[in-house]
């Protein structure tokens, strides 16, 4: 008899190419990874990892249990779907993913929301990017994923994935009080022509949507400071050091010395609530997603916005 726990190693070592990724991507260290493939390799009789030069790489054997693992692992998650369902009651463990801002901001209110109403359901909260969020969920790493959906820079989201909208988070532009733009109602992107940019890291979704932003609107970003947390943003915008482009989740407060202005056209992003299709039918999934929707009320917009259609794919 095969066991569940040493396929799932095996498949999260074909999925992620090492057994360092797949420790991480299972919360595990390598060293018990590494146990798991080796009494897999005893119970089989058969070797599945070879040397590769640094790395290591799976031999054919080991792909193709892989393959097989990838169906175990899924008809597993759809029996214990099923009986959840079945049972309706609201149970079990659900791992929940949520970018920087959203963990802060709304996933401590929904965790004691969901706490207090089903004490017996067993909670993980996970910081992720949007990107590794959405790959995640696809293959079974987590359960439900809260992410970001920029209208003018949207994402694609994987076939079989479904998804609820939460709110539309408007961003401002952040000016220091001294700037000459700083005391009007609004402003459009291209007043702010010459002026030097605060942005996230590259490669993050935060960095590439400002500079497709500001090129959109016929800047070219002129990037003075980089900082991944928004409240270090704002600090430098304080200190004079440029101007910043942050969400209104981003911010709990404004710092002495800066201004938040409106852009028009409003720049928003989409909060949305993301899982796998085939794992709807879990009361776990549909009690996250209304706690997640209960404490979102306090972040809708004070001001219209379009209204944002609701999209399910798979």
């Amino acid at each position: 008899m095969l066991d569940l726990n040493r396929l799932k190693a095996l498949h999260a070592v074909s999925v992620y190419g090492s057994v360092g990724a797949a420790a991480d991507a299972l919360m595990v260290t390598p060293s018990a990874v590494s146990q798991q493939l080796a009494k897999l390799e005893r119970e089989t009789g058969a070797t599945l990892l070879e040397r590769n030069g640094r790395g290591v790489r799976l031999t054919d054997a080991a792909g193709l249990l892989a393959d097989h693992a990838e169906r175990i692992l899924a008809l597993v998650e759809t029996a214990e779907a099923d009986f959840e369902a079945l049972r309706g009651e609201v149970v079990g463990r659900l791992s929940i993913g949520a970018f920087p801002t959203a963990a802060r901001g709304l996933l401590p209110g929904a965790l004691v929301h969901l706490r207090e109403r089903h004490p017996d359901l067993r909670l993980q909260l996970i910081e992720r990017e949007p990107e590794r969020q959405i790959r995640e969920v696809a293959r079974g790493e987590l359960d439900l994923a809260v992410v970001q959906d920029w209208v003018n820079r949207p994402m694609a989201i994987p076939e079989g994935l479904s998804r609820a909208m939460l709110f539309d988070d408007i961003a401002d532009v952040i000016l220091p009080e001294s700037h000459p733009l700083a005391a009007r109602s609004e402003i459009e992107l291209a007043e702010l022509s010459g002026d030097r940019w605060i942005s996230s890291s590259p490669g993050t979704i935060c960095h590439d949507w400002l500079v497709y932003t500001l090129r959109s609107a016929g800047l070219e970003p002129d990037i003075a400071c980089m900082a991944d947390e928004y409240p270090t943003q704002l600090a430098l915008v304080a200190a004079g050091q440029g101007c910043a482009i942050i969400p209104r989740l981003g911010r709990d407060h404004l710092p002495s010395g800066v201004r938040a202005v409106p852009i028009l056209p409003r720049p928003i992003r989409k909060i949305y609530a993301l899982w796998r299709s085939d794992a709807a039918r879990r009361p776990a999934i549909r009690a996250a997603v209304e706690a997640l929707r209960a404490v979102s009320l306090s972040h809708q917009p004070v001001e219209p916005v379009e209204p944002a259609e609701e999209r399910a794919t798979g």
